[in-house]
């Protein structure tokens, strides 16, 4: 009895010991989240090439080899963002992530039926605005209603051949991740709306 006594006390000291320490590691794990690291690519609101297979860098895991990736940090507080891209012709997907890293939207080449990214990112209050004042410029756009005010965006561009990866890095480096909601889709180049 006593040995067992002796046994439970020992493991609840053990206990308290990884728990605290737990406790004393955590900021550390905090500032290696993919929203923190992206922030150190440069400002928000806009798309930054990220390096061939260095999560370390980014707080991005298992990034795919065959592809070229850009990404965005954006913020809903002073209004919905408009993303614009004329991509190329290969596949590209577009993904959304809350500031956890948790993903909450996604598209690609095939599920927009076109090329071009033009995407609204909108709170449900902004969403509502919208819908009362409907702007012309954004009959073509997908629009989407998100309940989170900051977050992230991932566009992956398929490079089937190495001699394609300036096309997939220059289309990259075009995108918008500020793009105005009232630019008119003239077909143009989205980095050229005002």
């Amino acid at each position: 009895m006593k040995r067992l006594l002796l046994y439970g006390l020992g493991g609840l000291l053990l206990g308290g010991i990884i728990h605290i320490a737990a406790i004393l590691l955590v900021p550390d794990f905090a500032t290696r989240d993919a929203w923190t690291s992206l922030g150190r690519l440069g400002p928000d609101g806009v798309f930054h090439l990220l390096p061939e297979g260095d999560a370390g860098t980014t707080g991005l895991t298992d990034l795919d080899p065959a592809m070229a990736h850009a990404a965005c940090r954006f913020t809903l507080l002073e209004g919905p963002i408009r993303i614009r891209a004329k991509m190329p012709d290969e596949f590209w997907s577009l993904a959304v992530f809350d500031r956890r890293g948790s993903n909450v939207y996604s598209l690609n080449d095939r599920t927009a039926e076109r090329s071009d990214i033009d995407l609204v990112i909108a709170t449900p209050l902004q969403m509502a605005k919208l819908r009362e004042n409907p702007l012309p410029a954004l009959d073509r756009a997908i629009i989407i209603e998100l309940p989170l005010t900051r977050g992230f965006l991932l566009i992956r561009a398929f490079v089937p051949n190495p001699t394609l990866a300036p096309a997939a890095e220059t289309a990259l480096r075009s995108a918008d991740c500020a793009a105005s909601l009232t630019a008119p889709d003239n077909g143009s180049d989205p980095s050229a709306a005002p």
